[in-house]
């Protein structure tokens, strides 16, 4: 059992998902706070049985940790906020973009903060959460943060710049597995088999290649080959990727994903 106190300042999905994690991990001092939307304030309150607060400014200085569970945007006015009323937390930003510099330089100096990038799949406990904690955070809090990602998945501890650079790939690219996924599915559907059918034909596929890419005996390229048949089905298929320049395709929406994330 953890007694670390955390204070969430957010209710949105990612939010919610640190909750359950948090829970699961046998953190018990776990409080949420939303302005907005008292109605969510309250389901999660409910269901993750939490305290909750709309005045999370009030609670600050009796917690350990605050995680800013918000949208890039929200972020300049709520650290105004959170500025004058820290003692000694750390402080830690799910958001894209807001790197530990962008921390550092609004809230008081010594400030221990950490950016940490997780996916949606947090919700399932399957997140691949890349981290980078500022120059202020203790072996301990380095600690602290370790145990909560692992509560919503894997992690890797990497540089600022790499985090930029990765969040498109580990963030975003969720959405482009979704949508490739949706094009699969309405085409199974074709043949008549139902949508539920469909859906667990394709996520099992999904789920099955991602243990074979997983693997540490084979190289990706190699795994294409055992597929790709010279001559065969699956290498009819690819050629179409290459004559509409997949690999380039892919490229520009990472490299857009990145510039919007710096903006």
């Amino acid at each position: 059992m953890s007694n670390e106190k955390i204070l969430i300042v957010g209710a949105g999905r990612m939010a919610q998902a640190i909750i359950k994690g948090l829970k699961k991990a046998d953190f018990t001092n776990v409080m949420v706070a939303n302005k907005g939307n008292q109605e969510r304030l309250e389901e999660v309150e409910s269901r993750f049985n939490v305290d909750s607060t709309t005045q999370w400014q009030e609670h600050v200085s009796d917690q350990d940790i605050v995680i800013l569970a918000m949208p890039p945007e929200a972020h300049e006015q709520v650290l105004s906020e959170l500025a004058p009323v820290m003692t000694n937390q750390l402080i830690i930003t799910v958001a894209a973009g807001i790197d530990v510099s962008y921390l550092e330089k609004r809230l008081p100096e010594g400030t221990a903060v950490a950016w940490v990038m997780p996916n949606t799949a947090a919700a399932k406990g399957e997140s691949i959460t890349l981290f980078t904690p500022g120059k202020n955070v203790s072996d301990e809090q380095e600690y602290f943060i370790e145990k909560i990602l692992f509560s919503i998945g894997k992690f890797k501890k990497l540089n600022e710049q790499q985090l930029h650079a990765l969040t498109p790939i580990t963030g975003s690219a969720p959405a482009f597995i979704y949508r490739m996924a949706l094009t699969l599915i309405n085409k199974a559907k074709e043949t008549g088999v139902s949508e539920v059918v469909a859906k667990q034909l394709v996520a099992q596929m999904i789920r099955g290649s991602a243990e074979m890419l997983n693997s540490e005996l084979k190289c990706t390229a190699d795994l294409i080959d055992e597929v790709a048949s010279p001559g065969g089905v699956t290498a009819a298929a690819l050629s179409v990727f290459d004559q509409y320049q997949f690999d380039q395709m892919m490229n520009d929406v990472l490299t857009a994903c990145y510039e919007r994330a710096k903006q």
